[in-house]
């Protein structure tokens, strides 16, 4: 009987306990839905999705990396852009800014890569020793830390020896992983990611960097970054798809140089970074001082060339008008690391039917940071695109080995009128475009005879016909049976945020 008494009573002391567990529960859970819904729709902060006026100019240079097969089995390396940036910080007199994704020289044991990490570096220092007044400011990703497990050790000697070392806080931007990005901001944030080189888990990023603590695998989590790449200085300025990391040394990517007053838009969108992380004053660029002193003619209120820098959420806009803007008699390439932003695809199609000739070169996605992939997002993008058009976009595969074609860039040859390039860092995914991640590229029109722009069609001909190399491959190649199965886990990815791209 006591026995019984003594189990009605708990029975009825837990039935009074459980609504308090589920009234948390549900609390906890309209938490994560408001921090959900606020995290992705908050301001951006001041001067982040940017757009400059538009510049007249006289010539603009298209830089290209080109890493394919010789008809020996050998590889071959074209490379143009690494050299010029080097070229841009050693003819430097007042200023040197660079914001660069990724810039470390770890890799996968085994592996050997052009440390350019390191030349850079070297440049950087070379240049704050010989002129140690000069402002030199070199803005990164918290990847480069591996999101403050340890010190970088490049970064280190640029900070040793006065130079200007921003790591930026990407924390106050929207979050493009929202279900976990609730959950990291409500509970694991307030731990900070500082290791002191106290890691303990292995780098899946490169076997020979450092252990990276829980703390820095749970912000990286968020898959948040500045994907910028720029270098620039008083007198020119490039915007590449490249960034300077050593195991990235052998990617195919894209560049454009370019100079005048449009440098002055680049710093003062670089100026939103910094503001974001921590503060201080970036040069300002002195357009008349320049103009007086350039003798190379470049920079023109009459030139034939309209350039307009445009970074973030202004990149799609951008992007989503030209694409809208072609019809029949027009020719668009495009050379893309990563596809699968849907208002692209349908913009795509919809160019396609008005009779635009689409042409898509696309990296096969075998790997990322050393790691195999299995072919998402643009192989069941380009399966998508292919069978909606019933064939009428033409896609080739660039022929990569262990490197990737890393660029990210469009060209709109007009029947009538000038052509249109837009390039940089931008991958074509919601995450680079929408006000995720921190992005920059250049829109350029230009006359169909200028230099740049036949520079720019030959480059595209070249690779699409394989001219003198095999540059590129059949759609076939990598359209295999497991194609649906990585449609299905693409548009997942796509509807819960938990990409790979």
């Amino acid at each position: 009987m006591v026995s019984s008494r003594r189990r009605i009573s708990n029975q009825q002391a837990s039935q009074r306990r459980f609504p308090y567990i589920r009234t948390a529960i549900v609390l906890l859970i309209l938490w994560l839905i408001a921090v959900m819904i606020y995290q992705t729709t908050k301001p951006l902060p001041p001067g982040i999705s940017y757009a400059s006026q538009e510049y007249r100019v006289q010539n603009v240079q298209f830089l290209h990396d080109l890493t394919y097969p010789s008809s020996d089995g050998q590889m071959e390396h074209e490379q143009q852009i690494f050299q010029r940036m080097l070229q841009i910080v050693k003819d430097a007199e007042q200023f040197v800014i660079v914001d660069m994704f990724l810039f470390n020289n770890y890799q996968h044991k085994g592996q050997q890569f052009p440390p350019v990490s390191q030349q850079f570096t070297n440049a950087l220092l070379a240049q704050k020793t010989q002129h140690p007044d000069m402002d030199i400011w070199f803005i990164t990703d918290e990847v480069n830390t591996n999101y403050n497990s340890a010190p970088n050790p490049l970064l280190e000697q640029m900070k040793q020896a006065g130079i200007h070392v921003v790591i930026t806080n990407v924390d106050p931007l929207r979050d493009s992983t929202p279900v976990y990005s609730a959950v990291w901001r409500t509970f694991f944030q307030w731990f900070g990611q500082s290791g002191n080189g106290k890691g303990w888990i292995p780098n899946l990023m490169a076997t020979d960097g450092p252990d990276v603590t829980l703390r820095s695998y749970l912000k990286l989590l968020n898959v948040k970054a500045n994907h910028r790449k720029v270098v620039a200085s008083e007198k020119t300025a490039i915007v590449s798809s490249g960034n300077i990391h050593d195991a990235s040394a052998y990617h195919s990517n894209i560049g454009f140089e370019v100079n005048g007053p449009i440098i002055g838009d680049i710093l003062q969108a670089e100026q939103a970074v910094v503001d974001l992380s921590g503060g201080g004053q970036l040069p300002v660029y002195d357009a008349s001082a320049q103009t007086s002193s350039s003798s190379e003619g470049t920079q023109d209120s009459e030139g034939p060339i309209r350039l307009r820098y445009v970074t973030e959420g202004k990149v799609n806009d951008t992007l989503l008008y030209e694409i809208s803007q072609t019809g029949k008699g027009d020719t668009l390439w495009m050379g893309m690391f990563y596809l699968a932003s849907p208002r692209v695809l349908e913009a795509l199609l919809d160019a396609s039917n008005r009779g635009a000739d689409i042409r898509l070169v696309l990296d096969p996605n075998e790997n990322a940071f050393g790691q195999e992939k299995i072919g998402i997002p643009n192989r069941p993008v380009a399966a998508e695109l292919h069978d909606k058009s019933n064939g009428s976009i033409q896609i080739r595969w660039y022929n990569t080995t262990k490197e990737q074609y890393h660029t990210k860039m469009i060209y709109v040859a007009k029947a009538a009128g000038n052509h249109i390039v837009l390039g940089g860092s931008t991958n074509l995914t919601p995450r680079n475009l929408n006000d995720y991640n921190l992005e920059n590229n250049i829109w350029i029109s230009a006359p169909s005879d200028n230099a740049f722009t036949i520079d720019v069609a030959n480059y595209f001909k070249r690779i699409w016909a394989n001219e003198d190399a095999t540059f590129t491959l059949n759609l076939e190649e990598f359209q295999q049976n497991t194609t649906f199965l990585k449609g299905i886990l693409y548009k997942l990815q796509l509807i819960l945020g938990f990409t790979t791209f």
